[in-house]
């Protein structure tokens, strides 16, 4: 939120797309988390759009009444029982991408329910603009009474299938991707075997299942002149240091435009850069909003962030008023002009570049490790954070 995020989606329990992924919220953590929104200026969406079954409507009903006591400021949803659980308790609905919404006769249908509409990811730019130009014109509003607004996919990780409507991991391991529970099989590399001589070969080396990562940070001024009125970016399940990136490179721009003043193609590729720097497997510039079919399939499943990341050591004290961080090095070394990196559960991602540096109490030019420097930070870290040196690699 502190780099700049307007809204916040997230989990609680297991009924929500990532609820079997990576860690998720207790139900009992709801209202703090809305309060920690909110006091940052962030509204909350709580994600419960995973289909639901007979069993566990009570426990959905009972988290959007939860949810409607926290004040969460929207529910994000598909299944239509959900749907309605919510607006019985006057809460807003974002429909989620995985309703497919490719036309406006689909969009016009669910305005009787959402106030925000998550346009499927496979539609072209041109045809997403039709959309919101329709929108305008037949002044199609949600029962909020505001005019439908319309959300995209803007940065992260993409699925081959439409939409997310994936089945390749339930086949394979029983593990239904729309429950929540994808096992990510696409993001392997492949062989194709001849069944009358067993010859065996890959497929150019690409892993053909998995495409790059969607960036759309070269086209964000066309995606804002079509009329879309939010950006989603990936951030559940990825670092602190990751969604802080993200988040600031899309706002810098966004916040850009917002003066009337349009991005050059220099701006364009340092934010870009930027995004290069964290969590990433290669970049699929446009995606399907330029119309083009999926020529970037990727060349590797792991990370090609051109920044890598040794963990050095650990904060031991933070000093508030004079701005101090003390750390203990563990595994690393530290020098001045250094690009670090701290991290925390409460702390997020903190960057600083190294201008001073104190050890025993006393300049010095580096520290090794076994040394205990402190040097100057604005920003608060906490005893236990973890320390990085940041160094550019070529890929």
């Amino acid at each position: 939120m502190k780099n700049g995020a307007n809204a916040v989606y997230f989990g609680v329990g297991k009924l929500n797309m990532r609820g079997h992924a990576t860690a998720n919220f207790r139900p009992e953590d709801l209202s703090e988390v809305v309060l920690r929104c909110h006091v940052a200026n962030a509204k909350a969406w709580l994600t419960l759009n995973t289909l639901i079954y007979d069993e566990e409507l009570e426990e959905a009903k009972k988290l959007c009444s939860m949810a409607s006591v926290a004040g969460v400021d929207a529910i994000i949803a598909a299944d239509p029982a959900v749907i309605l659980m919510a607006r019985e308790l006057g809460l807003s609905v974002h429909l989620s991408v995985q309703a497919n919404v490719c036309n406006i006769q689909s969009l016009k249908y669910h305005a009787q329910f959402a106030d925000t509409i998550v346009l499927a990811r496979e539609l072209a730019l041109r045809q997403i603009e039709r959309i919101c130009c329709q929108i305008q014109e037949q002044h199609i509003c949600g029962p909020s009474g505001d005019l439908i607004k319309i959300e995209v996919f803007a940065h992260g990780a993409l699925c081959m299938s439409v939409s997310g409507q994936c089945y390749l991991s339930q086949a394979t391991f029983n593990r239904p991707a729309s429950r929540g529970e994808c096992f990510q099989n696409c993001r392997r590399r492949y062989l194709i075997k001849d069944d009358e001589d067993g010859t065996e070969f890959a497929v150019d080396g690409r892993y053909v299942l998995s495409p790059k990562d969607l960036c759309t940070i070269e086209i964000i001024d066309r995606l804002a002149d079509a009329g879309v009125s939010v950006l989603k970016i990936e951030g559940r399940g990825r670092s602190a240091d990751y969604v802080a990136h993200v988040t600031k490179a899309y706002r810098e721009a966004l916040d850009f435009m917002a003066v009337g003043k349009k991005p050059s193609f220099e701006q364009k590729q340092e934010w870009k850069k930027s995004l290069r720097e964290v969590f990433n497997r290669g970049f699929w510039e446009g995606g399907y909003y330029l119309g083009e079919p999926i020529e970037k399939w990727g060349d590797n499943s792991h990370n090609q962030a051109i920044l890598q990341k040794e963990c050095v050591g650990t904060v031991l004290h933070y000093y508030p008023k004079a701005q101090i961080a003390e750390v203990r090095l563990t595994a690393g070394s530290l020098a001045l002009g250094d690009r670090i990196l701290i991290t925390g559960n409460t702390t997020g991602a903190v960057e600083t570049i190294l201008a001073e540096l104190q050890v025993h109490d006393k300049k010095a030019s580096n520290a090794e490790k076994g040394d205990q420097p402190t040097f100057p930070i604005a920003d608060k870290v906490r005893p236990k954070d973890k320390v990085y040196k940041l160094k550019e690699v070529k890929r």
